[in-house]
């Protein structure tokens, strides 16, 4: 067997279509040889020409990007066809609400704390020393009622 330097491996995508894998693969570079269920997942539900389609039409950089997103919403429409990721976006909303709400509620725990806070440690002098007078001529009454000999 001779080897040389032009021949690689038939990534994924080629392999599951069976054709050959030009140098220039729009495939290659996202759905690797090692991992042929991959590329089977994302064919099944958007087909080899729409993925290549989307492919070519977006930068290099975000290709990448775009092959792992239609991967995840390939494999979550393997596990359920009807709703796909939908079901998975609903519950991190539902935890998103959740979450808002546990906040407003601790906020408003704050608030009130803070408030009963400052009044005890801000009190209106007036209004204890009145306090504090009324509460000494009850007692006062008492001493004298009571203690009266």
């Amino acid at each position: 067997m001779s080897s040389s330097s032009s021949h690689h491996t038939r990534c994924a995508a080629c392999k599951y279509l069976r054709k050959s894998c030009p140098s220039d693969c729009i495939f290659s570079p996202y759905f690797p040889s090692n991992n042929p269920q991959r590329f089977s997942f994302v064919h099944k539900i958007f087909g080899a020409s729409n993925v290549g389609k989307m492919l070519k039409q977006l930068p290099v950089e975000l290709r990448g990007e775009a092959a792992d997103a239609m991967h995840f919403e390939a494999t979550c429409r393997m596990e359920n066809r009807v709703y796909g990721c939908v079901r998975i976006i609903s519950q991190l909303q539902q935890q998103i609400q959740n979450v808002e709400i546990e906040l407003a509620m601790t906020r408003a725990e704050i608030a009130l704390f803070s408030s009963t806070s400052s009044c005890s440690s801000n009190p209106n002098p007036n209004s204890f020393t009145q306090s504090q007078q009324n509460d000494e001529s009850v007692i006062g009454q008492y001493d004298h009622h009571f203690f009266n000999f």
